[in-house]
């Protein structure tokens, strides 16, 4: 019997933290068909935000696994790994949308031809990849939360980056979210979708 493929599954380690309900689902969804590695910048445990009686167990006994500990964004050498996803993490406009560290996996995977996948709030993790002036994911389309749907939040005011914005700005097309409750998986060479 073969190996299964690696996961690399990145998330912020930032107080704004990764959605609860996000990672249980993309971890759930993967472990099936990866071996996952998660990864965090500076070797930080991942904050989990909007957490429900659903999600809390589930959280605690993810806590207490060996693979609960994550690796160091840093040291991740991106040709271990098969796949990348980033859930959703309203974190990652803080820690991840700026990492050199994320930036180079990230060039390895698009210059391989590797699948990535970010969801949510974890599209803004994407902005990350630069090479030079230009930004890696330039003529891709993204999903992620709208201009329309940040200026709600409370913390907007605050935001270092919109990520419909950044996109749109460096070659890229971008589509918000909506308001909806069912769940969109794209394919191809669109990226984002909400678990």
């Amino acid at each position: 019997m073969s190996a299964k493929p690696t996961c690399l599954l990145v998330a912020s380690a930032a107080p704004q933290g990764v959605r609860a309900r996000s990672f249980q689902q993309a971890f759930s969804l993967c472990c099936a068909v990866f071996d996952l590695q998660t990864a965090t910048p500076g070797v930080s445990r991942a904050h989990f935000v909007g957490v429900d009686d659903g999600t809390a167990r589930w959280i605690q006994d993810f806590g207490a696994k060996p693979y609960a500990a994550p690796a160091k964004l840093e040291s991740i050498d991106g040709a271990r790994y098969q796949a990348l996803l980033i859930p959703d993490c309203p974190g990652a406009l803080v820690d991840l949308a700026h990492s050199g560290s994320l930036a180079r996996i990230l060039a390895h995977f698009t210059s391989q031809q590797k699948p990535v996948c970010a969801v949510g709030q974890g599209v803004s993790a994407l902005c990350c990849a630069t090479d030079g002036q230009r930004w890696l994911f330039s003529g891709y389309s993204l999903t992620g939360p709208s201009v329309f749907e940040l200026v709600r939040s409370p913390d907007f005011a605050d935001l270092p980056l919109v990520v419909e914005d950044f996109v749109k700005d460096s070659g890229g097309s971008f589509t918000g979210e909506g308001l909806r409750s069912d769940p969109r998986v794209q394919a191809g060479s669109r990226f984002g979708s909400e678990l």
